[in-house]
């Protein structure tokens, strides 16, 4: 059968919160049963985007991770609560019952992603629901897709053949995979928050212009692990490098005596201003 499933691409995220205002505007004040009940006003983020800066100045990115329930296949919060308290749908959507969980703050440490949350109004733990009284109803929208301007949320219904094959083609990610949950919100570029750049200035020693068009190529033990261009504002990012890796990166341009630099990329680094020097 088809089945929920949802891709956030992080490129896309902007950090407007359109999605944390449509799931507020849909849950505080209004019970679903026997899905939801009302959220409170202040507390809770069904829809939450974490944020961090990567690099340093003058080459600074922001990284954004939408992150609402991700709807483990493998879900943590069933096998660690009270046996009925949490349950998952044919369509594969994972609910807490607002009835059978009253009374048991303990679920909201099940969640490993810190995704559930404790409504003491009415002494029951909550968390996003997938807007599964909107799918019952025929919506092929969550709130949260439906609003996002950029297309960041989209969700998918297909079957687990169908799913497996878009998770390989659009290179989709679990957050935090180590987890192993099989989670069903799965994330594209999620490199943008989880992995790290190298990037610098660099310029022709003896023109003092932009060093526009040079090769970086970074490398760990012998193997390419990256590779860039300086651009006509003569600057290079290359991303997707593991985090706490030790890389080596070289600059080169005809012409010019090549630079290499070894760092640790505690965090994403920005080597600073690199000089080519003729050869």
């Amino acid at each position: 059968m088809k089945k929920w499933n949802m891709v956030i691409d992080c490129a896309r995220c902007h950090d407007c919160n359109n999605c944390f205002l449509a799931d507020k505007d849909e849950f505080v004040g209004n019970d679903f049963p026997p899905y939801s009940v009302a959220q409170p006003w202040s507390g809770h983020r069904w829809m939450n985007i974490e944020r961090k800066e990567r690099g340093q100045y003058p080459i600074v990115q922001t990284g954004y991770l939408p992150k609402p329930c991700l709807h483990c296949a493998d879900a943590p919060c069933i096998d660690g609560s009270p046996a009925g308290t949490i349950y998952r749908r044919e369509d594969g959507l994972v609910i807490i019952d607002p009835e059978k969980a009253k009374g048991h703050p303990e679920i909201v440490g099940t969640c490993p992603y810190g995704a559930i949350y404790w409504n003491a109004e009415a002494d029951v733990a909550q968390k996003c629901t997938g807007c599964a009284h909107l799918i019952d109803q025929g919506w092929t929208e969550t709130r949260c897709s439906q609003v996002c301007p950029t297309n960041a949320i989209k969700v998918v219904f297909a079957d687990d053949a169908e799913w497996a094959a878009l998770i390989q083609k659009e290179e989709l990610r679990a957050h935090r995979e180590e987890l192993r949950t099989n989670p069903r919100v799965m994330y594209k570029n999620l490199h943008k928050w989880d992995k790290v750049f190298a990037s610098g200035s660099v310029a022709f020693k003896d023109t003092d212009d932009c060093a526009d068009g040079a090769a970086v190529t970074v490398s760990i033990d012998g193997a390419t692990a990256g590779e860039g261009v300086v651009n006509n504002y003569g600057e290079f990012v290359v991303d997707r490098l593991e985090p706490g890796k030790s890389y080596t990166v070289r600059i080169s341009a005809d012409g010019y005596k090549a630079v290499e630099r070894t760092v640790t990329l505690r965090e994403s680094l920005n080597l600073g201003l690199v000089m080519l020097e003729k050869a």
